[in-house]
């Protein structure tokens, strides 16, 4: 707004221009198309576009862009790279481009391979969050709410109440009732009821902190071998097993496990993490789906950057250690880890 307001005398296009600002999100995209924006307060479309193109050359470079491709030009075109195979490159072969086709880039633009190298570096080097530098983001500490210590007899849970209040009630209503006469029959009926309000409320809390214990002690009981040897030791666990173990019911289970913590010997964890479906070995043991794609990882980072393993090759390998995983399966985790695909890996190498 300080640099639409240092630039700009038209009238029209403050007005305009205030409204795309306005519509501007943390990476510094536009999040509102041309049309909308002029429906917002009658204007030309032809207005708004111009007032848009105003807005692009503010700083940061690329502010305003409507979507990647966008503000990638729109650096370029600042840098003076108006015409030259970098920008080509992005108006017309950003698919290409994402997926690291140095060949068929080279091709399509009857340059070498080399020279494409070269000014794929050059872009990778724009910014395709402009915004993103001048959004204050706030660290998000995690405070865990259960402890796992590590004793003589084993593990065992203890409750994080450092922050948190005494609660008690206030011996001032104790006295009102207590004295029976000096106060009204209506007064001590009040009393009385938020008197067992408050019982209840102590009750509850009270409650809750022991059931988290029992869940913790429970989960500590069904996960020991990861507490003791990390990861690859994380056993298949639900909900029921949890409930059945401590006699309660599975969503009572789910709701004291939302959004809770634990610190562990091998880290801190969320208490949902420790729940997850298993899947059956050859050696007659289940194995749990983290497990699985911790494996995955680690067979990804070991192959060979010159032949990297196919979903099928990765399959072969997980049954040769009895793991009878369908190659869907596979790919599903592999997507979930964020580990592209085989050829896509060979491009990258």
């Amino acid at each position: 707004m300080w640099q639409l307001n240092l630039q700009s005398s038209d009238t029209l296009l403050r007005e305009i221009g205030a409204a795309i600002v306005g519509n501007i999100d943390d990476d510094g995209y536009l999040v509102a198309s041309v049309d909308e924006i002029a429906s917002l307060g009658g204007w030309d479309v032809t207005d708004v576009e111009r007032a848009l193109d105003h807005v692009q050359r503010f700083d940061p470079i690329g502010v305003g862009a409507r979507d990647l491709q966008e503000c990638l030009l729109l650096q370029l075109r600042h840098l003076g790279l108006t015409g030259t195979p970098a920008e080509v490159l992005v108006r017309d072969c950003l698919r290409l481009l994402q997926n690291h086709r140095i060949p068929e880039l080279a091709k399509q633009l009857g340059i070498e391979p080399e020279e494409i190298k070269a000014h794929i570096e050059l872009i990778k080097h724009l910014d395709p969050k402009p915004g993103s530098r001048y959004t204050p983001t706030e660290s998000q500490y995690v405070i865990p709410d259960v402890y796992i210590i590590k004793t003589e007899e084993g593990y065992r849970a203890v409750l994080n109440e450092e922050g948190l209040p005494q609660l008690r009630i206030s011996p001032v209503y104790r006295r009102l009732l207590d004295k029976g006469g000096e106060a009204s029959d209506e007064t001590r009926a009040y009393v009385k009821d938020k008197f067992r309000s408050a019982l209840w409320l102590l009750k509850s809390v009270d409650q809750r902190q022991k059931t988290i214990i029992k869940v913790a002690t429970s989960i500590i009981h069904f996960q020991h071998t990861f507490l003791d040897s990390g990861i690859e030791h994380l056993r298949p666990l639900v909900l029921r097993d949890v409930a059945n173990d401590i006699g309660m019911h599975e969503s009572t289970v789910s709701r004291v496990v939302n959004n809770k913590y634990m610190h562990t010997p091998q880290g801190v964890y969320e208490m949902k993490y420790f729940f997850h479906s298993g899947i059956s070995s050859t050696f007659g043991e289940s194995v749990s789906s983290v497990t699985i794609k911790q494996r995955i990882k680690k067979i990804v980072e070991g192959e060979d950057p010159r032949r990297p393993l196919s979903d099928s090759k990765i399959m072969n390998i997980l049954q040769k250690e009895g793991l009878d995983l369908a190659r869907r399966t596979i790919a599903k985790y592999r997507e979930e880890l964020r580990i592209p695909t085989s050829n896509q890996r060979k491009v990258l190498y």
